[in-house]
């Protein structure tokens, strides 16, 4: 029946088209439309290290509590975590598809929060990283020196300090993870001098973070001096060590009674 009206009025049904065709054109802008939908499930990671454990010690004391505070957490689908030998920590939070990622992750913030007075010092001290991140890799990029004139601890460390933060930058890029390693100075100890001399691993590690620290010296001339002062300087003290003289010139020990000392 009202496909005979359009026959018998062709008029009429080009302006009915028309009018559709406009009412389209105009709606275009304000319909929301999606063009590569949310298709893989959010995910928030949970990042820290463990100096000197090993893998089962960081599962029994970090992971462990980590993941008996984050089960739970609404819309969470599943959790797995991931303990290296090296002492580091990686637990991945998969949320359902619809998620909103932000509170998400604001949730895992907070029961990770709640775990923390259950965890070791050193943990605490590192601290802990929550983010959300997309589990699909986009681009895997190498970094190499063609004419062989830098060594990998430079390459490594140039992607940390400048490519790792210009790539994050970049609008769309939620998140860049750098294989490299940042410069770091490594002590071996020698157990059978270690008991010679009646020490530890522990007094060298506390000698460690005495000795190697960033501190404020002050400075002369400012209040509650006199006016008479005329002048205020500010003074800069040698505090992180950098290079391998430095370290060995640590004191570990001293001895009052002889006037021994023990260097690192």
């Amino acid at each position: 029946m009202i496909s005979d009206v359009f026959i018998k009025r062709p008029v009429t049904a080009i302006v009915v088209s028309i009018v559709l065709v406009l009412l389209g054109g105009l709606s275009l802008r304000s319909l929301p439309i999606s063009q590569y939908p949310d298709i893989s499930p959010p995910v928030v990671q949970i990042s820290g290290s463990y100096t000197g454990a090993d893998a089962l010690t960081v599962e029994q004391t970090v992971l462990t509590p980590i993941e008996t505070q984050v089960n739970g957490t609404p819309g969470m689908a599943y959790l797995s975590s991931n303990a290296t030998s090296d002492g580091r920590i990686s637990s991945n939070v998969t949320f359902e598809i619809g998620t909103n990622v932000d509170i998400a992750t604001l949730d895992v913030q907070n029961r990770v929060s709640v775990a923390q007075p259950q965890l070791p010092d050193e943990v605490k001290r590192l601290g802990l990283t929550v983010k959300k991140r997309n589990p699909t890799i986009l681009m895997v990029v190498a970094l190499y020196s063609p004419k062989k004139s830098h060594n990998v601890k430079f390459l490594d460390n140039y992607t940390n300090i400048y490519i790792r933060d210009a790539l994050l930058r970049v609008k769309g890029v939620g998140d860049v993870q750098s294989l490299g390693q940042d410069f770091s100075m490594r002590v071996w100890l020698k157990p059978d001098r270690l008991a010679q001399l009646g020490l530890s691993a522990t007094d060298v590690t506390t000698a460690l973070q005495e000795q190697n620290v960033q501190v404020a010296a002050g400075a002369i001339g400012s209040a509650p001096q006199t006016n008479a002062q005329a002048f205020e300087y500010s003074l800069f003290v040698n505090g992180r060590l950098s290079t391998v003289p430095e370290f060995e010139n640590i004191i570990v020990r001293t001895k009052p009674q002889d006037g021994s000392i023990v260097y690192l």
